[in-house]
Order: structure tokens, then C-alpha cells, then sequence
């Protein structure tokens, strides 16, 4: 726990400008419907204004306009800009006192192959495994159970977490986070169909992750067939993603837990996907594209915009036509039967 802080302590932490008493005590970080005269809040939203008139959070980020809600009522505010970004920033500063990282050196129980190349502050949990010809820049964190694969390249300060796996020759940029569980470099699903059977296509490229890349636990990034998959700089991957052989994915797009991507699929940069998405193979996607939950994308989308539906995906606000249509066929199919009887009679 963080003891000690004052509202200026995290003012200073994110910028912001203190309105009220500036050594009002902060314990904990909390939500507006939850806290106590300790706790440091935030108003995001500005439909949440009714929680921040019941609140008992001693020091609340705000936006300027709501500031005088907070300090009317003898709290303190800490006015900034955009409350949810100095939110995120709080916890990572909050987080980075509360857990200290894991000192550097290679723990008794894990095995590092002769020749392995670590710059300085790299750490090596329990259990983990470092095969040859890997290359771990500075400040790298393997943690317990992980598997960095033979030739592996990490970039610095990137995290592998508990249980994560590389496969042999994937490269990840700096500052990435690779989450317990997680599978990067497995192979493609390549089978050639002959006389009835299966035959295996041996997956010859590899993954290549770029800079402040984030992977969920146990999503899986499947290896190229012969070009490598590839995931730009700044992507978010949720947990149980499956991405496919030789699919590409643009700079800072995110995607949400259990999205499907098939192979080849070549997706732009600043798109979102909702959970359950699925994309087909082979088929592009503009920068900028935003596809809803539980939607199936079935044929290429180059225009920005939010799309929706599974038949087929159109147009956002042409699907909410077509979905409120959709609604009154059962009314629209008794009127009919209704009129065709008074036609014939």
C-alpha cells in the first residue's frame, strides 16, 4: 500500500492542479461509488456527475468544469485536461512505488543455453528457459515458467510474463507485454488436403511484434508460413485472441477478448474490434475501421467507419435500419397474410 501520499504528492504524479487541501492524505485508488475520505477518485464521463455529488472520495481528478462539485463540499480536486488519461497515468506511477521490479540476474532453478546474450538488468525467473541464441535487451523480465525459444530477440524492457511462450526466431520490440499464457509463435494451421488426408505444411517464417505492444493471456499469435505475422507498434491484444498465419495488423490497433483473425487477413492501423469479432482470411481492412461485438467480417472494408452485423456486415447506421426492420417482420408478415385474405374474399 502507498502510505504517506498527499493530493499534491499525486497532483505532481499527473499533472494536475490542485484545487482544496493540497495535504489531504490518499491511501488507495477507488472508484467514485465506493470511496472514502482516502481515496483518490476520477469523473471521466460527464453522465456520471450524479456519482460525484454522493461520493465520499477525499480527493476526485476532474476536468476543470466540475471542479467546484468537489471542493464546494470541502474535498479536494485535481483538475486536468482529460481525467481518464491522468487516471491511467496514476496507476502506472502508483503501481510502479507499490511493486518494485524484480532485481536483476538469473534465478538457481531456470536454464539459460550457453551463448544466450543479455544486456544489463535482465531478470530470469524460476523455472524459466532461455534457449540458444537468444538476445534479451536491458531490463527484460522473463518471469516463471516462461519459454524464450531459440533465437528469440527482446526488445528493452519488455515483459514476458508467467507461463507466456516464444517460439524460435520471433522478434518483440521494447516495452512490450507478453501475458501468462500466452502462445507467440506456434505453428499456422497449414495442411495440404491429399486422398482424403492431411498433410502438413511446415510454417516457415516467424512473429514479429513491434514497440509498446501488449498481448492478453493466452491469446495466441500463430508463426507465418513463409513471410512472418506481424504486429506493428502499439497494438493491444486482449486475452484469448487467436491470430492467424501471416496476418498483419497496423500500428495501435486494439482488439477485444476472443476476437478471431484468420490467416492473411491484412488489418489497417487505429481500428478497433469488439469481443467475439470475427475477420476471414485473406481480406483487408482499412485504417480506422471500427467493428462491433459478435460481428463477422466477410469481405474486405477499405472506408473508416463503425460497422455491425453478421448479414452481412454493412454500414453501422445502415445495419440499425435494417436490424429495426428486422424487428417488425413477424407484425409485417400478419398484415400481409391479413391483406392477401381480404384480397381473395
Amino acid at each position: 500500500m502507498n502510505g504517506g501520499l498527499t493530493a499534491a504528492d499525486i497532483a505532481a504524479a499527473i499533472g494536475g492542479e490542485v484545487r482544496g487541501d493540497a495535504g489531504r492524505a490518499v491511501v488507495r485508488i477507488g472508484a467514485l461509488e465506493h470511496a472514502d475520505g482516502d481515496t483518490v477518485s476520477f469523473l471521466a464521463q460527464p453522465r456520471l456527475r450524479p456519482l460525484l455529488q454522493s461520493s465520499a472520495a477525499g480527493t476526485v481528478i476532474v476536468r476543470a468544469d466540475d471542479a467546484d462539485q468537489v471542493v464546494v463540499r470541502g474535498h479536494t480536486a485535481l483538475v486536468v485536461a482529460d481525467p481518464y488519461r491522468a487516471y491511467a497515468a496514476l496507476t502506472r506511477w502508483w503501481v510502479a512505488r507499490e511493486r518494485p521490479p524484480e532485481p536483476a540476474g538469473v534465478h538457481p532453478s531456470a536454464y539459460v543455453a550457453p551463448g544466450v546474450r543479455m544486456a544489463p538488468g535482465v531478470s530470469i525467473g524460476p523455472f524459466a528457459v532461455v534457449e540458444a541464441g537468444a538476445v534479451l535487451a536491458a531490463q527484460v523480465r522473463v518471469a516463471a515458467h516462461a519459454i524464450v525459444g531459440e533465437g528469440v530477440q527482446l526488445g528493452e524492457a519488455s515483459c514476458v510474463h508467467a507461463r507466456a511462450t516464444l517460439g524460435r526466431g520471433c522478434r518483440v520490440g521494447a516495452r512490450a507485454v507478453l501475458h501468462s499464457g500466452c502462445v507467440i509463435g506456434a505453428d499456422g494451421f497449414g495442411f495440404a488436403p491429399h486422398q482424403g488426408r492431411w498433410e502438413k505444411i511446415e510454417q516457415l517464417g516467424a512473429v514479429w511484434i513491434g514497440d509498446d505492444v501488449e498481448i492478453g493471456a493466452n491469446t495466441c499469435v500463430d508463426r507465418g508460413a513463409l513471410d512472418d505475422t506481424v504486429i506493428e507498434d502499439g497494438v493491444k491484444l486482449d486475452n484469448l485472441i487467436q491470430i492467424a498465419h501471416n496476418v498483419r495488423i497496423g500500428a495501435h490497433t486494439a482488439m477485444a477478448g476472443c476476437v478471431g483473425v484468420a490467416g492473411s487477413a491484412r488489418i489497417g492501423r487505429h481500428c478497433t474490434f469488439g469481443g467475439a469479432a470475427m475477420i476471414l482470411g485473406h481480406l483487408e481492412i482499412g485504417d480506422h475501421v471500427h467493428i462491433s461485438a459478435a460481428s463477422v467480417v466477410m469481405s474486405s472494408i477499405t472506408k473508416p467507419g463503425q460497422y455491425s452485423g453478421v448479414f452481412p456486415i454493412d454500414e453501422n447506421g445502415n445495419w440499425e435500419k435494417n436490424a429495426a426492420t428486422l424487428r417488425q417482420l413477424h407484425q409485417l408478415r400478419h398484415r400481409l397474410r391479413a391483406l392477401e385474405k381480404k384480397s381473395s374474399t
